[in-house]
């Protein structure tokens, strides 16, 4: 083996093993490319993904993106995995969706404490009606929106029927919206009998707190 006399006879090492001999390896601890003098390939923006391969390689990424940032395509500052309104600019707060007006939430709020029904029955009171009406216009107002309608019942009698009541009143409350031009896509009803009571079922305040129909809206 022929060698040189800096290295008394012995070959130049090349201490990391890259093909490169020391004297001429920038990084001769660290195995790498002769294209980078012996240095790995830079990453520069040190998110993992070297620079070659790297779609914004002065930005750090991911590498599902190619090393590119999620993408926010509205840039509201939420990205489009975690935005569920990933083209319209929102609010990180409503998930980056934009901002329901206070008017919107008041209404569906009033509207829901004036929802009654006939006792033991799923018919709507015609004293209902007119908040119902004045809802289904908001929601007509704006497609964005979405509804869910929640009932409840008191534990006065059997679990089963106030399950099926419950259900069958919210039922009513989105077949009403629907007669007034809102769409079914946009509505959902569910029944949860007496199983989530906001007040003591041992007292009539309590069991009439219970007796409710809750409605949420939202954009997502």
């Amino acid at each position: 083996m022929s060698g040189v006399s800096a290295y008394k006879g012995c070959p130049v090492p090349d201490t990391d093993a890259d093909g490169l001999n020391d004297d001429i390896d920038k990084c001769p601890l660290v195995a790498g490319t002769s294209k980078y003098m012996g240095c790995p390939v830079p990453d520069s923006d040190n998110d993992g993904i070297n620079d070659e391969n790297d779609k914004c390689p002065q930005i750090k990424g991911v590498a599902r993106y190619k090393g590119c940032p999620v993408p926010d395509a509205d840039k509201d500052g939420v990205n489009d995995e975690e935005d569920k309104c990933p083209n319209v600019p929102g609010d990180i707060d409503n998930e980056g969706c934009p901002k329901i007006e206070e008017a919107v939430i008041k209404k569906v709020d009033f509207t829901a404490k004036s929802i009654q029904f006939e006792a033991g029955s799923s018919d709507l009171l015609v004293s209902s009606k007119k908040s119902l009406d004045e809802l289904a216009s908001v929601l007509m107002g704006d497609k964005s929106l979405k509804l869910k309608i929640d009932g409840h019942t008191d534990n006065t009698g059997n679990s089963e029927r106030n399950k099926q009541l419950s259900e069958t009143r919210a039922n009513t409350v989105k077949n009403y919206l629907i007669k007034k031009g809102v769409d079914a896509a946009r509505l959902t009803a569910e029944g949860f009998g007496s199983d989530k009571p906001l007040g003591d079922n041992n007292t009539a305040e309590g069991r009439a707190v219970n007796r409710r129909t809750e409605l949420t809206v939202s954009n997502h």
